[in-house]
C-alpha cells in the first residue's frame, strides 16, 4: 500500500456508483450486523470513502475511520456533509496508514471491511496492518476482516486481456455510460501478488468521450497462512466463515471471512 496521499485518486470519483452497481456485493449486512450486536464505537481500517463506515453511523454508533487515500476521505467528506447532524456527530476520520497507525483509543469492534488486506504485500505490512488492529482492540474486542478465497484458474489466466467488470449510468448525467475494464499485467507467484489495471470508459450517445486508468495491485491469501499471520500479530481466532449468510470455511468457499480475538 503506497503511502502517497493521492492514491485512488481516479477511483475514488467513481468507487460509489460503480460498487453501487456491483450485485453480487453482500458485505455490508455482515459488518453492519456486526456493529449493531456490538454497539459502541467501532474503529475502521482503510475506510475508503465510507460505504460502510456511513450506514453503520445511520444506526446511530459512533464510528472513527482511517485511510490513506486523501481523494477517498475526500469524497466521504463530501457525503458526510449531506447528512443529519447527528449522524455527522458520529464520525472522524484520521489520513493515516493503517500500517503504522496508532491512537490512545481502544474499541470493542475493529473492522476492515471489503479486501484493503489485500492491499498489503508484504509480510512486514499484512503484520503490521493486523497489529494496529490488535493494538486498538480492548481487552475482550474483536476485529473482523474479509480476503477473497483464491481461484487460482482465474489468479494465473487473462494476462493482458481486457474484461468489462462493471457498467453504470452517471447519476449526475442521465444517458452518460460508464465502464470498468479490468486489466492484469503480471502475476507474482512467490510474492503472491498480481498487477493490474482499472479502466474507466465514458460513454455519451454510445461513443467513447473519456478513458482515465489507475493502477491496481493485490495479494492473495492461503488458509495456513492467515493463520500465521494472526499468531505472528497476536490474534486468533473466534469465528470463520467461508461467506457473508456464515456459510463454512471449506471447500466451497468464496470468501476467508474471519472475527478474530487478542491472543491469551
Amino acid at each position: 500500500m503506497s503511502t502517497a496521499t493521492d492514491t485512488y485518486a481516479v477511483s475514488a470519483k467513481y468507487y460509489d456508483q460503480a460498487y453501487g452497481a456491483k450485485q453480487d456485493l453482500a458485505d455490508l449486512p455482515f459488518y453492519l450486523d456486526l456493529a449493531r450486536q456490538i454497539g459502541r464505537p467501532v474503529l475502521e481500517l482503510a475506510c475508503g470513502t465510507g460505504r460502510v463506515l456511513l450506514p453503520i453511523a445511520r444506526q446511530g454508533i459512533a464510528i472513527h475511520g482511517v485511510d490513506n487515500s486523501a481523494p477517498m476521505l475526500a469524497e466521504l467528506q463530501k457525503k458526510l456533509e449531506r447528512e443529519p447532524k447527528d449522524v455527522r456527530e458520529l464520525v472522524s476520520t484520521v489520513h493515516a496508514d493503517i500500517r503504522s497507525f496508532r491512537s490512545n483509543r481502544r474499541y470493542p469492534l475493529v473492522m476492515i471491511p471489503f479486501r484493503p488486506m489485500q492491499h498489503m504485500y508484504t509480510v512486514e505490512d499484512q503484520i503490521n496492518a493486523l497489529k494496529t488492529a490488535a493494538f486498538h482492540l480492548e481487552p475482550e474486542g474483536v476485529l473482523a476482516f474479509d480476503v477473497f478465497y483464491p481461484k487460482y484458474d482465474m489468479v494465473f489466466s487473462g494476462i493482458g486481456s481486457e474484461i468489462l467488470d462493471l457498467e453504470w449510468t452517471l447519476q449526475a448525467e442521465p444517458g452518460t455510460i460508464m465502464r470498468r475494464f479490468f486489466k492484469k499485467h503480471t502475476v507474482d507467484k512467490i510474492a503472491q501478488t498480481f498487477a493490474a489495471s482499472f479502466i474507466y470508459r465514458t460513454y455519451r450517445d454510445g461513443k467513447l468521450v473519456k478513458e482515465e486508468a489507475e493502477p491496481l495491485k493485490m495479494s492473495w491469501y492461503t488458509y495456513p497462512h492467515l493463520r500465521a499471520l494472526f499468531l505472528l500479530a497476536g490474534l486468533e481466532v473466534k469465528e470463520e466463515y467461508g461467506s457473508f449468510e456464515l456459510t463454512p470455511l471449506d471447500n466451497n468457499a468464496g470468501q476467508m471471512i474471519f472475527i478474530l480475538k487478542k491472543s491469551a
